[in-house]
């Protein structure tokens, strides 16, 4: 029975990673409030596509069940993610309010 050595450790996987954050640091020109706008957008699309789907199920329309059962649960997904982003934008807003000068 051969054993075979342990191949060295490697960190192609940091190195995506660090280029992301040197391409994220670039574009630091976005605002926060431009930020959140793409991200309303996003969401707005997604509700969109999600009800458009679930109105033609419902008019009977050639729709696959599963398409629309991911796309509804996509769209639930994301605003759950959007609502807890804005309580944590409102709650360090409110810490930031409270601060002594």
């Amino acid at each position: 029975m051969t054993i075979s050595s342990i191949s060295p450790l490697t960190t192609s996987g940091l190195q995506g990673i660090s280029q992301g954050v040197k391409t994220t640091a670039a574009n630091k020109s976005d605002s926060l409030g431009d930020t959140f706008n793409q991200v309303l957008n996003s969401l707005n699309e997604s509700q969109t596509n999600a009800d458009s789907l679930v109105t033609q199920l419902a008019s009977g329309k050639d729709v696959d069940v599963a398409d629309v059962m991911i796309a509804t649960t996509e769209n639930d997904v994301n605003f759950r993610v959007a609502m807890a982003i804005r309580d944590k934008l409102v709650d360090a807003y409110r810490e930031v309010m409270r601060m002594n000068i």
